[in-house]
């Protein structure tokens, strides 16, 4: 049985529990409001939260924990921490309850349970700048390595990359079209990244089985030969910002096979991946990518614009 470290000391008025898939809705509130206060815009959708805590493996209850007002025999949910793997862990204060002492109850409670799980690092990603960060940074949390997300804007395309001869993009429908996706885009991210292999379950929770799917959204990039060298996942993301009128594409993943690489490949799955959203209603298209992949200068050739930047601050235990 996992047992789960209690929440140090809160402010008179407060109380904690665990959380369950029934609070996605009320998680996705606190960071949305957090998101919006740090950056001006929100990048968070319920989906997101629902997609990643119903990876078989992940115990809900074990591993969040949420904190309430209490007013009247009513609680609302003002801050709320989780930790996502082993090293990796996300937390959102509502900014209303900033300065209170949550969030360094949130980050004790996070390093205890992860320390109890025998991790030697645990990190976040934060808005560069935002109190979060500043936290951070004031506990001691290192950078980590730094992220940003980019827009291609509204009114702007991504000039389509002529495939080689006998290459084929196509929407992965078929289990072994899946599951080629998910190798491919498995072997190149644990090339930079610093994590154990996931199954092809745990993908499929967070694709194929997120709110909102649809077949069109994974795409398999195939050679003359048939077999998948190339992949990407697109989600539709409904927008927060009432000045926008449709929905954003939004490439959570892309990649191509080692071998294949210097072929225009990534840049024509990226064209198609914009082409489509365009297609489905989407008004603009983002993505997001490290500084372990070396990618950010090929994304700003492509005319894509840096519309926030994170950091993953983490500390050893």
């Amino acid at each position: 049985m996992t047992v789960t470290p209690a929440l140090p000391t809160l402010p008179a008025g407060l109380t904690a529990r665990p959380l369950t898939l029934a609070d996605t809705a009320e998680v996705t509130r606190v960071m949305a409001a957090e998101q919006l206060h740090d950056l001006g815009s929100v990048e968070i959708e319920e989906a997101d939260i629902i997609g990643d805590w119903q990876r078989p493996g992940f115990d809900v209850e074990a591993s969040t924990m949420g904190v309430f007002h209490v007013e009247h025999g009513a609680e609302k949910l003002v801050a709320y921490v989780e930790l996502t793997d082993p090293y990796r862990g996300d937390a959102a204060v509502d900014p209303a309850y900033h300065g209170r002492g949550i969030g360094t109850a949130l980050n004790q409670w996070l390093v205890e349970l992860a320390r109890s799980r025998g991790s030697e690092v645990v990190g976040m990603p934060v808005p560069e700048g935002s109190p979060g960060d500043r936290l951070l940074a004031s506990l001691g949390w290192f950078v980590r390595w730094t992220s940003w997300v980019l827009q291609l804007p509204e009114g702007k395309e991504i000039l389509a990359q002529p495939l080689p001869a006998g290459y084929e993009i196509r929407t992965a429908e078929s289990e072994e079209d899946r599951r080629a996706v998910f190798s491919v885009i498995e072997d190149a991210f644990l090339e930079w990244s610093e994590r154990e292999r996931r199954s092809f379950e745990e993908f499929l929770a967070v694709s194929v089985q997120r709110p909102g799917f649809e077949p069109w959204n994974l795409r398999v990039l195939v050679d003359p030969d048939g077999a998948a060298v190339g992949g990407c996942y697109l989600q539709m993301a409904a927008p927060e910002d009432a000045a926008l009128t449709g929905p954003v594409g939004y490439v959570h993943s892309l990649a191509v096979r080692r071998d294949q690489r210097g072929l225009g490949l990534a840049r024509a799955l990226l064209a198609d991946a914009f082409r489509g959203a365009r297609e489905h209603g989407a008004i603009r298209s983002e993505l997001a990518t490290d500084s372990r992949t070396g990618a950010l200068g090929l994304y700003e050739k492509v005319g894509m614009e840096v519309t926030s930047t994170w950091v993953h601050r983490a500390t050893r235990l």
